[in-house]
C-alpha cells in the first residue's frame, strides 16, 4: 500500500526484528512514507530476502545483521546506523523471541535469553541511540509490548514478564527523555497472524479449533479475526510521525477489542 504522504521524508529510522513478521511490515509502511530505514535482524539469509523486494521499489533501506541479545552488538549496530545515516529519528523496538515454557521447565538459561532480546534490547538499544535522537527535531522510540504485558496466559511467564517490562520501561522512558524532546510509546499487539502464533505441531494457533470457537464464535475478540503484522504497522507509524508530537509514556493496544472483553 502506497502512503498518501512523504510524511517522514528525509527521516532515519531503525527497525530490530525486521526480517518478517510486524518488524517487517513496520519498515515497509515507514520506508513508504520517506524515511530510510535500517532493517536489523539476527537472520542474514531472512534478512537479505525481506529487503531485496523493498529495495527493488526504490525504497531507502539498509541490512544490518545484528544478534541483539548483546549489548555489544546492539551498540555496534546503533553506530552503524548512525554514521551511514548521519544521524536517527525513530528508533523501533520490535525484536523478540517467543516462548511457551511451563514454570516446571523454565530455567536460568532460558529465562535470560527471553529477557536478553526481548527487554535488554529494548534498553541497550536507546541507550546507544539516546543522543542520536536527541540531536533530531522529532525523536521518536516505539517499543513493541503485548497484551501478554497487560495480562496472564498460560505457560507464558518468561515472555509475559519480559514484555511486562517493556510496558514500564516505556513509561520510564518517557519521563527520562521528554526533556531532551523524544516521544516513547508501545504498541501492545494481541493476536497477530506471525510465525510466533505457531504451535508446536506446526499449526497456526488462529486456524484451530479452540481459537474459533472461544475467540471468534463466543466473541472474546470483538472484530472476529486474528490481527496482520499491517494492522500493526498503521499504529507504529502513527506514532513515528508528527501527529504524535504530544503523545508519550502511552501503551496503544492493538488486539481487536480483546482486552475489552472479560
Amino acid at each position: 500500500m502506497d502512503e498518501p504522504t512523504r510524511a517522514l521524508a528525509g527521516r532515519a529510522a531503525i527497525v530490530t526484528g525486521a526480517a518478517r513478521g510486524i518488524g517487517l511490515a513496520a519498515a515497509t509502511r515507514l520506508a513508504r512514507a520517506g524515511a530510510r530505514v535500517a532493517l536489523i535482524d539476527i537472520d542474514a539469509a531472512a534478512l537479505s530476502e525481506a529487503v531485496e523486494p523493498l529495495a527493488a521499489e526504490g525504497l531507502a533501506v539498509f541490512p544490518v545483521e545484528a544478534d541483539l541479545s548483546t549489548r555489544a552488538d546492539a551498540i555496534a549496530a546503533v553506530a552503524l546506523v548512525g554514521e551511514r545515516f548521519g544521524g536517527l529519528d525513530i528508533l523501533v523496538n520490535n525484536a523478540a523471541i517467543v516462548d511457551d515454557t511451563p514454570l516446571a521447565a523454565l530455567d536460568d538459561e532460558r529465562w535470560r535469553a527471553v529477557m536478553a532480546v526481548n527487554l535488554d534490547s529494548v534498553l541497550w538499544m536507546t541507550q546507544a541511540a539516546s543522543d542520536l535522537l536527541a540531536a533530531s527535531e522529532a525523536g521518536r522510540i516505539v517499543n513493541l509490548a503485548s497484551t501478554q504485558g497487560l495480562r496472564g496466559q498460560p505457560d507464558a511467564l518468561a515472555y509475559s514478564t519480559a514484555k511486562g517490562g517493556v510496558v514500564n520501561l516505556t513509561r520510564s522512558l518517557a519521563v527520562d527523555l521528554g526533556p531532551l524532546g523524544i516521544c516513547v510509546n508501545a504498541v501492545a499487539p494481541g493476536f497477530i497472524d506471525t510465525r510466533m502464533a505457531r504451535m508446536p505441531d506446526g499449526g497456526h494457533e488462529h486456524t484451530s479449533d479452540w481459537y474459533q470457537d472461544i475467540y471468534v464464535k463466543h466473541g472474546r475478540m470483538p472484530l472476529r479475526r486474528a490481527g496482520t503484522p499491517e494492522d500493526v504497522a498503521g499504529p507504529i507509524l502513527f506514532l513515528a510521525g508528527d501527529d504524535a508530537r504530544y503523545i508519550t509514556g502511552q501503551i496503544l493496544v492493538v488486539d481487536g477489542g480483546f482486552t475489552a472483553t472479560y
